[in-house]
């Protein structure tokens, strides 16, 4: 039970309560273990080979930004790893780039593109905190599925931007690693009989523009693709998910896996998920999404009832003259 927050107001000879229930954040995320796995993870000689899922979609992200014909003077990647959206940036389109993590070891491997003015700032993405109205671009890579508070998050973005500012981003979704998740489970409710989250929770697609309007965002736009990648067995998978820095940081998440466990699982995972040359498939899937902050520059409805046109007319009004079917 979550305690009550509520005062007494007397109106007329009777006190009315009014009753404000708190809504309790759970940490689902240990944000301290996130860390030290993106500090591990940046500190590997071979670091690059474990980029090519954040690479790919770092670039993708990019892209859409230039698809916005316009010049940002001041942005923000958030969550930015070891850059791979500031590395894909121009500097024709954004003028001046600020990259936050939590991992001061990722922020110091970022290059970033010829031309771009950039800095880095270690930040943990929860806390996200800039001047209200600074900002005309935030961005954010694979990054937000780590958060314990999205709706706190969304809104700490809004704060920041400008009128007519615009939030892009991309995050694992719901269906991500379901092959490991399926034959993590069975196999440990053969082996021992119960289940243990092995595989962190990821956002589902249908609530993302719910988080985004209640972090005030206007004019969403959200896609999903999925990216599907061939590894030798799961015991492939998981090591690159280590190089990464995307294995579990759960709160609940077990410290340990049996030997025996992790067999049924590979042999589970081969004969339900493999592929038809060898090895074995996992899903990756991206949710993008692209939010606005509300201006009264943007477009807005029309009014209710000021519709000239019946709905049961609309055939009529598309059909060109003289298109119509000759009997």
């Amino acid at each position: 039970m979550f305690p009550l927050l509520g005062k007494s107001v007397r109106t007329a000879g009777s006190a009315v309560l009014h009753r404000q229930y708190c809504t309790p954040v759970v940490n689902i995320f240990d944000r301290n273990v996130k860390r030290l796995q993106r500090e591990r993870a940046a500190k590997r000689e071979d670091v690059e080979l474990y980029d090519y899922i954040k690479e790919e979609v770092g670039y993708r992200l990019a892209d859409r930004i230039f698809d916005i014909k316009r010049q940002f003077t001041n942005a923000v990647d958030l969550g930015a790893g070891r850059g791979y959206v500031t590395n894909h940036v121009l500097g024709e389109t954004v003028q001046k780039l600020t990259a936050i993590d939590l991992s001061p070891a990722m922020l110091s491997q970022i290059k970033g593109s010829p031309g771009l003015d950039f800095s880095v700032q270690e930040m943990d993405e929860e806390r996200f905190q800039f001047e209200p109205e600074t900002l005309d671009l935030v961005v954010s890579s694979l990054s937000m599925h780590w958060i314990n508070d999205l709706p706190a998050c969304f809104r700490a973005v809004n704060r920041a931007l400008k009128p007519d500012g615009v939030f892009i981003g991309a995050m694992f979704g719901g269906d991500t690693l379901y092959e490991l998740r399926s034959a993590l489970q069975l196999a440990e409710q053969e082996r021992k009989g119960g289940l243990a989250p092995h595989v962190s929770p990821f956002t589902q697609i249908r609530d993302v523009g719910m988080l985004l309007n209640r972090g005030g965002f206007t004019m969403l736009t959200i896609d999903t693709d999925e990216l599907v990648i061939g590894y030798p067995s799961m015991f492939e998978l998981m090591h690159d998910l280590q190089g990464m820095a995307e294995n579990n940081a759960a709160f609940n998440r077990p410290l340990h896996v049996g030997r025996d466990t992790l067999m049924a699982a590979a042999a589970i995972y081969k004969d339900m998920y493999a592929r038809k040359d060898e090895g074995v498939s996992a899903t990756f899937q991206i949710i993008f999404y692209v939010g606005w902050k509300p201006c009264a520059s943007q477009p807005q409805p029309a009014e209710r009832g000021s519709a000239t046109v019946s709905l049961k007319d609309i055939g009529k009004v598309m059909t060109p003259k003289g298109s119509g079917c000759k009997k």
